[in-house]
């Protein structure tokens, strides 16, 4: 009978409060016993040895299983394939602080660092017990043991005539609480990799996904969408970058599957296009912004393989003249589309053509023109932003600028490439002095611009043309010393051959 008049007197001490109405749309009403200022561990009676952390429910039972993990989503989702959000659904425990309102904002300010912050969850809800009060959510993992708030945090709340004392409350946690590595951690099998990098593209998610992380991969797609506001797209590309017009197939994990067509802003200048028919990169936004700085107004700028702007257009509003090729019909068209749309259309040249065609074509013409000009004040430079093969067309400079050695100012030539090499300044140094037929040493520049993939690296190699590939055209004097031999010669009596063998000779 003692121990029953005991444990009566205890129940009659402990406040009862009801449950604080936790997040959950189905949240149950049974109430809830909580303790105040002591811990679990030093109850009375041998029926009631608690362990810290833990909360009584009706009328003595411990649950020791409550879950204090805000990080982890529900269990079950591991392995699903195809997005249910509601699975992801979790009731975790979690301290309350007791404010009145009056002082409430002044206490949050003071004890921010042990605020529960999750993604879409309010810190502060109503008292349903107080219409003058309210509960402040606290992180359980920044509160020690016997859940009770350091000396510090308490000072501060006796300042504000505080209750320094803590409940526990029965917080749901939703999708919506939840990050995208959370969420994916907790689907894909445990010990893979997982990957939430991608490249915005306007309304278009860009994902490369791995062959391990394929099976999920629409899920994946979805999950990028809801938690990156303005994304109404995931694609994920098929295959490599191999054709000449740079573009590459991709298949749509979640959205909108219509339309293709974006529109982007780099550097305050927009950019319209068909992603799935041109090659847009965003990680080349410095790239462009660094070579872009070394023109000045009048200067001369030729883009080999200008896709559909982003070294152009710049270059057009800085005042610049600028030629732009590209042989991809689609990249052609929206080039000029934002040359409009950017209003420099008088300022940029535009042009489908092969590279090397445009490089021994309108670019060789409008060269010969300005070394011309004896006092020429302006640079010329030449970009050739096709990393996986731009070096091959390098050759072209042995002979484009016959005539010119004597000129000062040749055209810098801003040159892209690709290396796999444990020395890729070195690699694309070597691999362009092959092309040019001349050492570079000392005569140029190699940047790295970004990492493509482990052990692939995009480099930009910088030089002015050598002079020695700038042969001298030669003089009507030495005209015959460059005949060919008398043994070649025609006889009179031999006519002259046609054109087409004239290109065998």
């Amino acid at each position: 009978m003692r121990i029953f008049r005991q444990l009566n007197g205890l129940f009659a001490r402990l406040p009862k409060i009801k449950r604080f109405g936790t997040i959950a749309l189905n949240a149950s009403p049974s109430p809830v016993w909580v303790l105040r200022g002591q811990s679990f561990d030093r109850l009375p009676g041998r029926h009631l040895a608690a362990q810290r952390n833990n909360f009584i429910t009706m009328p003595e039972m411990l649950d020791t299983q409550a879950d204090l993990d805000l990080d982890t989503p529900h269990p079950r989702v591991r392995g699903m394939t195809t997005l249910d959000r509601a699975a992801f659904t979790k009731e975790v425990v979690v301290p309350v602080l007791k404010v009145k309102k009056d002082v409430l904002q002044k206490v949050v300010k003071s004890i921010k660092g042990v605020l529960v912050q999750r993604p879409g969850l309010k810190r502060v809800i109503d008292d349903p017990e107080d219409k003058d009060g309210m509960l402040i959510l606290l992180d359980p993992r920044k509160i020690p043991t016997d859940w009770s708030l350091g000396e510090a945090e308490q000072e501060v709340l006796k300042s504000f005539d505080v209750n320094s004392e803590l409940l526990k409350y029965n917080l749901q946690l939703t999708y919506e609480n939840f990050k995208v590595d959370e969420i994916l951690q907790a689907v894909l099998p445990e010990g893979q990799e997982v990957t939430t990098a991608f490249s915005r593209i306007g309304h278009i998610a860009h994902l490369n996904l791995r062959d391990h992380q394929l099976p999920y991969k629409h899920l994946i797609g979805q999950v990028i969408i809801d938690k990156n506001p303005g994304l109404a797209c995931a694609v994920n590309k098929t295959n490599i970058i191999d054709s000449a017009y740079r573009n590459f197939k991709m298949e749509v994990l979640a959205g909108e599957e219509a339309s293709m067509i974006t529109k982007v802003k780099e550097h305050y200048i927009t950019y319209e296009f068909d992603f799935s028919q041109v090659y847009w990169n965003p990680r080349l936004c410095t790239e462009h912004l660094r070579i872009v700085g070394l023109l000045k107004p009048g200067d001369f700028l030729f883009d080999v393989f200008a896709g559909v702007g982003p070294f152009a257009i710049p270059a057009a509003k800085k005042k610049c003249v600028v030629f732009a090729n590209d042989l991809n019909p689609e990249s052609y068209k929206w080039l000029r589309h934002n040359c409009k749309l950017n209003k420099v259309d008088q300022k940029v040249q535009v042009f489908n053509m092969d590279g090397r065609d445009f490089l021994e074509g309108p670019v060789k013409e409008a060269l010969t023109q300005q070394l011309a000009l004896k006092d020429r004040k302006h640079a010329l430079h030449i970009v050739m932003n096709l990393p996986a093969m731009a070096i091959e067309f390098l050759d072209v400079f042995k002979h484009l600028l016959d005539g010119e050695s004597g000129s000062a100012d040749l055209p810098t030539v801003h040159c892209y490439s690709f290396s796999k090499h444990d020395e890729p300044a070195r690699d694309v140094q070597e691999r362009a002095e092959a092309r040019l037929g001349t050492s570079l040493e000392g005569r140029c520049s190699v940047e790295l611009v970004r990492n493509v993939a482990p052990h692939k690296e995009m480099m930009c190699i910088s030089f002015r043309i050598p002079a020695e590939l700038c042969k001298e055209r030669p003089s009507a004097a030495g005209a015959d010393s460059l005949q060919e031999p008398a043994s070649k010669r025609l006889r009179p009596s031999e006519e002259p051959p046609k054109e087409n063998e004239k290109e065998a000779i």
